[in-house]
């Protein structure tokens, strides 16, 4: 998603507030929002803490800092700067993180993030934003240069199917209707689905983009569904602890609404010890396409 970022940036490059910091990184795609932005454009260099104390200073002073870099390195190596300068003063800074979950591949584990937005959510104000497809960007852009509070981009890849048609962005999609059990997919992942899907499973599917740590982060009409269904698949490339499926069914314990099934796919590390390509980590954690098929019918049967 990294070319359709700077596409979408450029249209925001005359607003003279947006500036965008790098940590030396967005080679073969970030040339012509350097171009475009000018001075606007700052290569920090291979030093992600000052990097990001820099951009809660320029937040500080009005302006609307954009910081990108591979995710871990937005993310875990600057994090007690995240914390201190930019959370707990609620500063309006954007930290885009490229390559989510497994996205980094065969470069290994100091190159993922498939815990990121775990930790994230426990700092004050942060909002996490994860699109789904290369669609989802054009709006969720537009929303983060009116936000207020510190917001993470987490930028994956987009597979979903040539044919399939996206709809609109939304924090929380339902996707297709159904009555046997209810899917819901975090971010990209969803390709996973889209790839083999087939009505023949007569379920609902729901895609959420967004996540966040204030209260009420459920969907009414999810919370319907389920009710419903009572049946309840969650995949997400993050590991269990800190994921959306913890925040979810903490939610449902809060509400004392009761589930009849409830399986969770998410990363699981590195369990054989391997490093491969996203695929072969999916596959590994059983969120590749044919094991979330496999699972659905474990759910439904």
């Amino acid at each position: 998603m990294r070319n359709e970022l700077t596409q979408n940036l450029l249209l925001k490059s005359s607003d003279k507030d947006f500036i965008f910091l790098t940590g030396d990184l967005g080679f073969m795609a970030l040339e012509p929002l350097k171009e475009s932005l000018g001075e606007r454009f700052i290569n920090a260099g291979v030093a992600e803490q000052n990097m990001i104390s820099v951009a809660a200073g320029l937040a500080q002073s009005g302006l609307k800092p954009w910081v990108y870099s591979i995710a871990p390195f937005v993310y875990a190596r600057p994090f007690e700067q995240i914390r201190n300068d930019i959370c707990l003063h609620e500063l309006p800074v954007v930290l885009v993180g490229n390559g989510g979950g497994y996205g980094y591949g065969i470069m290994g584990p100091t190159h993922h993030a498939i815990d990121d937005y775990g930790a994230l959510l426990g700092l004050n104000s942060m909002n996490v934003y994860i699109p789904a497809f290369v669609e989802d960007l054009t709006c969720i852009i537009n929303l983060l240069f009116e936000t207020k509070k510190p917001s993470y981009l987490r930028l994956g890849v987009d597979k979903k199917p040539k044919s399939y048609k996206v709809k609109p962005y939304s924090t929380w999609r339902h996707l297709y209707q159904g009555e046997r059990a209810t899917l819901l997919f975090i971010g990209p992942i969803v390709s996973e689905f889209l790839k083999i899907e087939s009505s023949d499973h007569n379920c609902s599917v729901w895609l959420l983009s967004k996540l966040s740590n204030g209260e009420n982060i459920l969907d009414k009409d999810f919370i319907q569904d389920v009710q419903s269904t009572r049946k309840l698949l969650i995949v997400e490339e993050h590991l269990e602890h800190g994921s959306a499926a913890s925040m979810i069914t903490y939610e449902f314990c809060k509400r004392n609404i009761h589930l009849e099934k409830f399986i969770h796919l998410c990363a699981k590390g590195y369990p054989s010890g391997k490093y491969g390509s996203q695929s072969f980590h999916q596959k590994e954690s059983n969120i590749d396409s044919n094991s979330i098929f496999q699972t659905i019918n474990e759910l439904i049967n």
